[in-house]
């Protein structure tokens, strides 16, 4: 059955564009004044869409597709412009640094960006943006279900020097009681400091949404359709994922070979592979999944990793020890 989601003769047309590439003085692209400027221009030149990638906290490669959690936003596409605007940083706090103007240079954009952060959060402590606080608040309220166990992951993740939670310590882990408690008392502050980066990134993200809408111009979120082994979704939820004794996993992704790529590819991410036999619980996940996309967009992409492809597109399991595609089965079938 299809299901038509515009009236009849609905036509436009849009523009795919990742934030990141947005020209930037700070060294990559953000949601705050190039994109609103982006947004006039669509609506200048007629256009009704902007699509972007994913935009999650990224992880192995920098790359959207493998990202830290399915919720949780990008904090290096949070505008310091914005935090001067909004009282929490100087202008000061943001010169003397340049950057390419052909690349992403990741790591220095990472501490650059990181120490601004820190210093707003320190400065929403001294109270310099008091009236804030009710809507941090409610944001920890409204979005806990996620909020907390990913702040204690990339709590625990900034004490591992960033290693893959399988390499944590066993009692972590397996988040055994007593090493949940211990670790949320020990890093309380830095829990804390996240779920107020991640306030800044939706307050952002609504800022920038509603500027768009304004403009006649809606956003099309993309959600992953795959899950990264190295995530706070999958270390919070391991029932939800085909893991063996150790966590590790049992299979992950891939694609059989086709013109792409002879050998086939090996995407190393996982599905939740066992949401369907879970039940309401499986099934919640899932659709919570899609939540912090339709907070700012208008319609949302499901996308794999394969790539513009009028065929749907066939996904393998690849046993999770193995790097080649060629020990992969394909086992389902991706809509389009």
């Amino acid at each position: 059955m299809s299901l038509r989601l515009f009236p009849e003769p609905y036509r436009a047309s849009g523009v795919l564009l990742h934030v990141t590439s947005l020209p930037s003085p700070y060294g990559i692209g953000d949601v705050g004044p190039t994109a609103v400027a982006w947004v006039d221009r669509l609506r200048e030149a007629g256009q009704s869409w902007w699509q972007a990638l994913p935009l999650g906290p990224t992880g192995y490669g920098d790359s959207p597709y493998q990202s830290l959690s399915s919720f949780a936003g990008n904090a290096l596409l949070i505008s310091p412009d914005w935090l001067i605007e909004d009282g929490l940083l100087r202008a000061s706090d943001c010169a003397g640094r340049s950057f390419s103007a052909a690349a992403v240079d990741f790591d220095a954009v990472r501490q650059f960006k990181y120490t601004l952060l820190e210093t707003a959060w320190k400065n929403f402590n001294a109270n310099w943006r008091p009236d804030l606080r009710p809507a941090f608040e409610q944001f920890r309220q409204d979005q806990a279900h996620w909020l907390d166990d990913y702040a204690l992951f990339r709590a625990l993740k900034t004490r591992y020097a960033g290693a893959s939670y399988l390499q944590w310590p066993d009692e972590v882990v397996r988040r055994t009681p007593a090493a949940m408690e211990r670790a949320r008392r020990d890093l309380a502050s830095e829990v804390e400091q996240v779920r107020f980066v991640q306030f800044l990134v939706f307050r952002q993200g609504a800022r920038l949404e509603a500027h768009a809408r304004g403009k006649g111009v809606r956003l099309i979120g993309d959600l992953p359709f795959f899950v990264s082994p190295d995530s706070s979704d999958v270390w919070a939820h391991p029932e939800l994922f085909l893991l063996d004794r150790q966590h590790r996993p049992q299979v992950v992704a891939g694609v059989p070979p086709d013109y792409f790529a002879a050998r086939g590819q090996r995407w190393g991410v996982q599905r939740e592979l066992q949401r369907l036999s879970l039940g309401a619980a499986g099934s919640a996940c899932g659709a919570r999944r899609v939540d912090p996309t339709r907070d700012h967009a208008s319609a949302e992409r499901s996308s794999d990793t394969r790539g513009p492809d009028p065929r749907p597109a066939r996904q393998s399991e690849i046993p999770g020890h193995s790097w080649s595609q060629v020990a992969g089965q394909c086992s389902w079938w991706l809509p389009r």
